[in-house]
């Protein structure tokens, strides 16, 4: 149960999936292959979708990508957002060739004339837009304004560009502001969600890698979340698309927004009274247990000082001692194993929990 009580928005369709008013926080991603190679782009779908993934973005840079996503679409198991920079008929393309909802960044996409005939044709079709305002791709004049892409900027570009659309009688959109800043992605989401109503997409861009692309993304969508901002969120990260869902997942999970579809994992930090190797432990159990699908929680704990309490809370756990674990279900211990066997049998225990919920 969360704590959290989020913030009110319209909601939207894209491709089946509803966003914003209400409705669960929906995890997406974005193809890293050629669009115009079909076959690739379906294949890494399959395993976004394999992970969690709930929507997909895919790169339109020619008239090939947005020929392309016909195909793509048809056979795509979750809906395929179109994303379009700089030419506007590769939208009206990507809008032809059935895309579920189109992303623009309207600052680099020319005259108003072109948002129009965009706007225009996601209209006809009956699919939203995502409207989105990026620091790296912010109007020049604001960036002289503001000093900068600062949050004020960013704010300035995305509420005007909400006027100008709804101006045109089309509601039909989400919009999202992206930092490469943790802290100009906090404050001008804040700002942002006090003067518009559209479902939020909340994201940092261009992260990084790994460790430092998690903590930056973490750091500002944590805090946006325990606001109730957010109606769809993407963990950037220069990495496979298909790890982003994990950390999209974990983050969810760890404020109670979402539940995890796959193992969720307690484990000591390790300290001088573990006579137990849990890193090598942890890590091997991770690896033989990444099947699992349904949400079950894992205590494994390296001694006994948490491990019963841990045990409590954990569907299932591992109380580490000298050469040897014992197995916990539900609190209560299920028997003694040797260190070399722990991992055999408490993957065996794991499963056969799972075949029983």
């Amino acid at each position: 149960m969360s704590f959290i009580k989020r913030k009110k928005t319209k909601q939207i369709d894209v491709g089946g999936v509803k966003i914003g008013g209400g409705a669960p926080i929906v995890v997406q991603s974005m193809t890293n292959t050629d669009t115009r190679d079909v076959d690739a782009t379906l294949e890494q779908i399959e395993r976004l979708f394999d992970r969690g993934c709930e929507i997909v973005r895919c790169a339109v840079p020619d008239e090939r990508a947005a020929v392309a996503l016909r195909e793509i679409k048809r056979r795509s198991p979750i809906p395929v957002i179109a994303d379009v920079h700089f030419n506007y008929r590769l939208a009206l393309k990507a809008i032809e060739s059935g895309a579920d909802c189109v992303r623009i960044n309207p600052g680099n996409i020319g005259t108003f004339d072109r948002v129009r005939e965009i706007v225009k044709a996601a209209n006809e079709r009956g699919i939203p837009l995502r409207i989105g305002v990026n620091s790296g791709s912010l109007e020049a004049e604001l960036i002289d304004k503001y000093n900068g892409p600062t949050a004020r900027a960013l704010v300035e570009s995305a509420y005007r560009w909400v006027g100008k659309i709804e101006d045109l009688g089309f509601y039909n959109m989400k919009v999202s502001i992206k930092s490469s800043d943790p802290k100009t992605t906090i404050e001008s989401n804040e700002k942002l969600s006090e003067l518009i109503d559209y479902p939020l997409h909340i994201g940092v861009t261009e992260a990084g890698s790994s460790r430092e692309g998690i903590v930056k993304s973490v750091a500002a969508l944590s805090v946006l979340l325990r606001e109730g901002i957010g109606d769809t969120i993407r963990i950037s990260l220069s990495e496979p698309p298909e790890d982003e869902i994990d950390v999209c997942y974990e983050l969810l999970n760890s404020l109670g927004l979402r539940k995890k579809r796959a193992i969720d994992f307690v484990s000591c930090p390790t300290c001088g009274r573990i006579e137990i190797d849990l890193i090598a432990l942890v890590k091997e159990l991770k690896k033989r247990l990444s099947h699992i699908k349904k949400p079950v929680k894992v205590a494994v704990m390296g001694c006994v000082v948490n491990a019963i309490g841990e045990s409590k809370e954990a569907d299932l756990a591992i109380a580490g001692g000298r050469h040897f674990g014992l197995l916990i279900k539900k609190g209560k211990r299920v028997k003694k194993v040797r260190e070399s066997e722990l991992v055999d049998e408490f993957v065996k225990l794991v499963e056969e929990y799972v075949e029983e919920i």
